[in-house]
């Protein structure tokens, strides 16, 4: 996994509406990438929730909040309508980002073992250095989290 202090990897994957979106879009802005498993399961739906929850106060500060899965860009769309959420949530099929970042992972249920996107978000500041990682994140938490970061609060 990549760990603060390391150049973010660009990528270029299409948004919910079919465009092309690069995270050197946002050279200049403060980026919250979050990875996140599948669209509308409960964990997933929880986090997203939280984000669009904080959103007015993450653009209040100018960052950019991006979601990315494996899902295809019909599932966001679906997902982001049904959800009202505000942000860009990425599609990422062939785990283009997803295994640039490292969070596709191997991964224990119930016994079970199988690889898939661990919840982690990363904080990429304005010149596309991470500022900070927060791996095995808690969808209920990770919105406020990370605000509470961006005061200065931990």
């Amino acid at each position: 996994m990549l760990e603060t202090g390391m150049k973010a990897p660009d990528f270029s994957l299409l948004d919910k509406d079919g465009n092309t979106v690069k995270l050197s879009d946002f050279q200049g802005k403060k980026v919250v990438l979050y990875f996140y498993p599948k669209d509308n399961t409960p964990g997933c739906t929880r986090q997203a929730c939280a984000f669009a929850a904080s959103y007015e106060q993450f653009r209040t500060q100018d960052v950019v909040v991006i979601g990315i899965s494996k899902d295809s860009v019909a599932s966001h769309l679906k997902f982001a309508q049904k959800y009202d959420l505000p942000f860009i949530l990425l599609s990422d099929p062939e785990l283009q980002a997803i295994q640039d970042y490292g969070v596709w992972q191997e991964k224990k249920l119930y016994g079970k073992v199988s690889m898939g996107v661990v919840r982690t978000t990363f904080i990429i500041n304005e010149q596309g250095i991470i500022e900070k990682v927060m791996p095995k994140v808690k969808p209920d938490t990770n919105a406020a989290d990370i605000l509470a970061y961006l005061a200065g609060e931990q």
